[in-house]
C-alpha cells in the first residue's frame, strides 16, 4: 500500500512538473519566435522606408530644380496648339523633325483616347481605354477642362524608360497633345537615380528578392509593360489594387523563381507630385529563409531544453516523492495494516454521504478477546491477528468501499451506495471470514477471537459524520450485549 501511494505521489508530481516545465519552455519558445518574426518585419520595413526615401528624394529634386521643365512643356504645347489651328491635319506633320527640334516626344490622342500620331511610332494605335482605364478616365477629365496638366515620374510602356508627360487639349476638344520628356538622360536623374539605389538595396539584403515601384496601372518603373517576368499575376494584381484602393499594406504569399516568397504592397502618396502620378505602390518581394532558419534553430533548442527539463524534473520528482511519500502516507494510513486510519475517517465518510445518491452504510467493528491474544500469545501474534482482520476487510469490501482501522482492535467499513441488505451481507461475511481465519491461527485454550459489529445507515440514522459514528457505536455495544459474533443495526 505504501509503495502504491508512493507511485501515485511520484506520478502526480511528475505530471505537475512536466506541465510547469512545458509551459515555461513553450512560453520561452513563443517569445523567441515572436521576437524573430518581429525582427524580420522590422528589417523589411527598414528596406521599405529606404526605397520610399529614394523615390521621395528624386521627386523632391524635380520639384525644387525641375520647374523649368514643366514651363518648357507648357510653352511647347501652346506652340503645337497654334500649329494645329493653322494646320489641323496631323497626317502632314513631320513628327520626327519636331522631336529633334523640341527634344520632346509628341503624341496625338483622339477623343477615343487612342494615339493616332506620334514621334514615338511604337505607341501609335495604343488605346488607353483598353490598356489603362484609370488613365483614360483622367484624359477625359483633362480634355473637358481645356487646361494644361503635367505629371511627375512615370514610364514609357514599350521601353520602361522613366519619363515625364504633359497633356493639353486642343481648343475644339477633339484631341489631346501629349508631350513626353525622357528623364533618364538628365543630370537630376543621374544624381538621384532611385532605380540604382533600390537595386543596391536588393543586392545588399539576402532576404529581399526584388523591389518594384508600380504606377497606378500596375506597371513597374524601369521595366517594359510587356515584360512577362514582372507582369502582375491575378493574385498580385488583386493585392496591388487593394493597397491602391485602401492605402493599407497588403501581403500575398506566392512564388518567386519557383521558391516561396512574400509579396508586400505598400502605398505611396507623393507630397511633391501634384499630377495623376502622385500615387504609387511599392512591391517588395522578400523571402523568409533566414527567419525559417532561426525558427528551426529555436525549435531544436526548445526540444533539447524541454528534454533536459523533463529529465531533471522527473529525477527531482522521484527524489522529493521518496522523501515525503512515507510521512504523507502514514498521516492517513495505519502503519501496521496499511488501511486508512482515524485521520481519514471524517473525510472519507463525509465524501461518501455527500456524493452518494442512495444510502451509505457505516460498519463499526470490534474484536472480542483481543486482549487475551496479547496477554497469552504476545504482541507479535496480536499484530498478526490485526493484519489478518485487515485482510478479511479487504476481501469483503467492494471497490468503492473504504476499510479503516481506528486503533487497537477497532475497525470501520464505509460502504457508499449500500442498502441495508448490502450492509447485512457484508457483516455476515466479515464475521465468518474472521472466525475462520483466527480459528486456524489463534489458539486460546478453548477461547475464540470473535467480532462484534454495529451498523448505522445514512440518511436514515443520521446525515452527518458525528451522528452516524455515534449511532454505529451504540449499535456496536448493543451487539456485544447480545453475545459474540453478532451484528446489530442502530434502533
Amino acid at each position: 500500500m505504501n509503495f502504491r501511494f508512493g507511485i501515485k505521489l511520484t506520478m502526480t508530481m511528475i505530471v505537475f512538473a512536466i506541465a510547469i516545465s512545458f509551459t515555461i519552455a513553450t512560453n520561452d519558445y513563443l517569445r523567441l519566435r515572436d521576437q524573430a518574426i518581429q525582427n524580420k518585419l522590422d528589417q523589411v520595413q527598414r528596406d521599405e522606408q529606404l526605397a520610399k526615401y529614394a523615390l521621395e528624394t528624386i521627386e523632391k529634386a524635380y520639384s525644387v530644380f525641375g520647374d523649368n521643365i514643366a514651363l518648357k512643356m507648357k510653352d511647347t504645347s501652346v506652340q503645337l496648339l497654334d500649329m494645329y489651328e493653322a494646320n489641323p491635319s496631323f497626317d502632314t506633320w513631320d513628327f520626327a523633325s519636331l522631336k529633334q527640334f523640341l527634344s520632346l516626344d509628341i503624341y496625338i490622342i483622339n477623343d477615343q483616347n487612342t494615339i493616332t500620331h506620334s514621334s514615338f511610332k511604337q505607341d501609335i494605335g495604343l488605346n488607353f481605354s483598353k490598356c489603362c482605364k484609370k488613365l483614360s478616365k483622367v484624359l477625359d477629365e483633362r480634355r473637358a477642362s481645356g487646361e494644361f496638366f503635367h505629371d511627375g515620374i512615370d514610364i514609357e510602356q514599350k521601353t520602361g524608360h522613366i519619363k515625364k508627360y504633359s497633356y493639353m487639349p486642343t481648343r475644339d476638344k477633339k484631341y489631346i497633345i501629349q508631350l513626353g520628356l525622357s528623364l533618364q538622360e538628365g543630370d537630376i536623374f543621374h544624381k538621384f537615380n532611385f532605380l540604382s539605389t533600390i537595386e543596391e538595396l536588393v543586392q545588399r539584403s539576402s532576404s529581399i528578392n526584388e523591389i518594384h515601384i508600380l504606377n497606378t496601372g500596375g506597371y513597374a518603373l524601369g521595366d517594359p509593360a510587356n515584360d512577362h517576368a514582372h507582369k502582375l499575376t491575378s493574385e498580385r494584381r488583386s493585392a496591388f489594387e487593394e493597397t491602391l484602393k485602401t492605402g493599407k499594406t497588403t501581403e500575398y504569399i506566392g512564388e518567386w523563381n519557383n521558391e516561396p516568397a512574400i509579396y508586400r504592397y505598400v502605398y505611396y502618396l507623393s507630397e511633391y507630385d501634384k499630377g495623376a502620378t502622385n500615387r504609387k505602390v511599392l512591391e517588395i518581394v522578400y523571402n523568409d529563409k533566414d527567419l525559417q532558419a532561426i525558427l528551426t534553430d529555436h525549435k531544436h533548442k526548445f526540444i533539447i531544453q524541454l528534454m533536459i527539463i523533463l529529465i531533471c524534473t522527473i529525477i527531482l520528482s522521484i527524489l522529493i516523492s521518496s522523501w515525503v511519500s512515507r510521512p504523507m502516507y502514514l498521516a492517513f494510513h495505519d502503519s501496521l495494516t496499511g488501511l486508512n486510519n482515524r485521520a481519514a475517517l471524517d473525510e472519507r465518510l463525509e465524501s461518501a454521504i455527500s456524493k452518494n445518491k442512495g444510502s451509505t452504510a457505516l460498519l463499526m467493528i470490534d474484536l472480542d478477546n483481543f486482549k487475551l491474544v496479547n496477554d497469552h500469545l504476545g504482541h507479535d501474534t496480536g499484530d498478526h491477528l490485526l493484519k489478518c482482520v485487515a485482510q478479511c476487510l479487504r476481501k469483503v469490501s467492494r471497490n468503492e468501499d473504504t476499510p479503516i482501522r481506528l486503533g487497537g482492535d477497532e475497525f470501520v467499513l464505509i460502504m457508499p451506495s449500500a442498502s441495508k441488505e448490502d450492509a447485512e451481507h457484508a457483516a455476515k461475511e466479515l464475521i465468518t471470514s474472521i472466525l475462520n481465519t483466527t480459528a486456524q491461527e489463534i489458539d486460546l485454550d478453548g477461547e475464540k477471537v470473535t467480532v462484534s459489529i454495529g451498523i448505522a445507515l445514512a440518511p436514515e440514522h443520521g446525515e452527518d459524520t458525528d451522528m452516524l459514528c455515534k449511532r454505529a457505536d451504540i449499535a456496536l455495544y448493543a451487539s456485544k450485549e447480545k453475545g459474540k459474533n453478532q451484528y446489530q443495526f442502530y434502533a
